[in-house]
């Protein structure tokens, strides 16, 4: 990127991680002023959280002058007091909308993005099912001595059981890519399902020299029959621990859902709206403690939701794995790059670091960044329930403006729930982003796809690739960008991690600052 705004070094770390902001000209109402102390950076990375860059309205991309910088003291919420949102006991489970019921009338009629060929009957044939080395791949076209920068490279795939017959049904998960060793460039390759055992596999020429076609066979269609039934018919795959305390000290610890069905107890349950956002939250009820006296949240347990059969469909034996190289490696002809930095210092607020609020500024382009993680459901290490802020609520109290930029990393912590939930908390954070563009338009809105990473029932990348379809079809109508984290995990020969390398989040940021500072 030719831009004067460009991350490097620790700062690499803010992909897409949390709120950011800029606290020139901020008004009085979150507190008091204090100047900007510094203190030692640490890496973070969670999803679904909120972005949000102030720029002082003198600041240019290639301004030299800083103005001085402060931030804002917030009060925060002693965690020793109980405080969550409104409580109430709820013996009866809430009925559950389904998804077209749970999102706003704009999204439309959504079932038809999570569309996906499926595997005929239940097969218990696991010889039967797809086989990464026995699938192979070749030249649509006759060879080339050289291939045209700009064009396009076309093969076909065929899907192979472990007998080594064609299948007869699409329905697997391959990931293409091009991969160009010299330069250390990759690109992704569009993967076609033509349904009946073929698949058509396109790729973009993006650089001129070596290039070299790889293709991974993600999941067989058979385990994607097992991910897809455990998706929608099971309410949750994970739950999660509330932390309760009483006046004297004395603390309750119970099992925490977004189901009160989930949660394993046939007694009383504790039920936690969010009244800007509507989002609900149920905890089995303490034995001798009220509500309204939870005061901490983590992670908790991981279900058990598969057969014997499932788990063989899904072994690390059959998943991910690279097929057989069906392509000689090829020479495209002509290319060039650029880069710039921009250095962020952090200032310690003394909070969960798992869970923030953190910060970090950069006095010379006078930018102050505040990141935090979204409220429940999440995976995290113990928290302050105060701490847990819904993306609705943050952004219902921003202003906006020309110097405003929000960006939202939505996804992760909902694959292992049904598309609905998802489904209920894309309606509120879309309202209330149309909302935030209506009352100013020129604020720019960023929302950051889900990258590619676990391999597992509770995390697979399936699951990635359908909410990654929801994202773009609920904001395809408003004025936003995307940073398209999947593409990006998906493009070079690097381990894929659910918390991406250097390599990977360097180029997010640059992506996010190309739209921040585009020339």
């Amino acid at each position: 990127m030719n831009s004067s705004c460009a991350v490097s070094g620790a700062s690499s770390t803010l992909t897409a991680n949390g709120l950011l902001a800029s606290a020139n000209g901020v008004s009085g109402r979150f507190g008091e002023y204090d100047e900007i102390s510094s203190a030692s950076l640490c890496k973070y990375s969670f999803t679904e959280i909120i972005i949000i860059i102030l720029l002082s309205g003198s600041m240019s991309c290639s301004s030299k002058k800083a103005d001085k910088v402060f931030y804002v003291k917030m009060p925060w919420p002693d965690s020793t007091i109980p405080r969550p949102p409104a409580p109430c006991c709820a013996s009866k489970p809430v009925p559950k909308p389904s998804l077209l019921e749970s999102v706003s009338q704009e999204f439309g009629n959504l079932t038809h993005l999570l569309y996906w060929p499926s595997s005929p009957g239940e097969e218990k044939d696991l010889l039967a099912s797809t086989s990464p080395q026995n699938s192979t791949y070749y030249l649509r076209g006759p060879a080339q001595a050289s291939y045209a920068l700009g064009g396009y490279l076309e093969a076909i795939l065929v899907a192979r059981d472990h007998r080594g017959r064609p299948k007869t049904h699409g329905g697997d998960l391959f990931r293409a890519q091009l991969l160009g060793p010299d330069l250390k460039a990759g690109a992704p390759g569009d993967v076609q399902d033509l349904e009946n055992g073929t698949y058509l596999l396109s790729f973009p020429l993006l650089w001129a020299g070596q290039a070299q076609v790889q293709v991974r066979l993600i999941h067989s269609s058979e385990a994607v029959g097992v991910l897809r039934r455990i998706w929608r018919e099971k309410r949750a795959t994970v739950d999660f621990r509330g932390y309760f305390r009483g006046p004297t000290g004395i603390e309750e610890t119970v099992i925490c859902n977004v189901d009160p069905l989930s949660i394993g107890t046939r007694g009383p349950t504790c039920q936690y709206r969010n009244t800007d956002s509507g989002e609900v939250w149920f905890c089995a009820q303490p034995s001798t403690l009220p509500c309204n006296s939870l005061v901490g949240h983590s992670s908790g347990s991981y279900l058990n939701v598969t057969t014997r059969h499932d788990e063989a469909l899904l072994a690390w034996q059959v998943t991910d794995k690279v097929l057989p190289r069906g392509i000689s490696p090829i020479r495209i002809r002509r290319a060039a790059p650029g880069n710039s930095s921009l250095a962020l210092k952090p200032v310690d607020l003394h909070v969960t670091y798992q869970t923030g609020p953190l910060m970090a500024v950069e006095t010379t382009r006078n930018i102050v960044l505040h990141w935090r993680a979204h409220g429940w459901p999440l995976r995290s290490l113990r928290t302050p329930v105060a701490s847990l802020h819904s993306v609705v609520q943050e952004l219902g109290g921003l202003a906006g403006g020309p110097h405003t930029v929000v960006v939202l990393g939505l996804g992760a912590h909902f694959t292992t729930f049904p598309p609905s939930v998802f489904g209920q908390r894309l309606a509120g954070i879309r309202a209330a982003v149309a909302a935030l563009l209506a009352r100013e338009p020129h604020t720019l809105v960023v929302i950051k796809l889900a990258n590619t990473g676990y391999k597992s029932v509770y995390g697979s990348d399936w699951f990635t690739l359908q909410v990654n379809r929801l994202l773009r079809a609920a904001f395809a109508d408003l004025r936003v960008a995307f940073v398209d984290a999947w593409e990006m995990t998906s493009s070079l020969a690097l381990p894929d991690s659910i918390h991406p390398v250097r390599l990977i989040v360097q180029n997010e940021v640059d992506s996010l600052l190309s739209f921040i500072c585009p020339t």
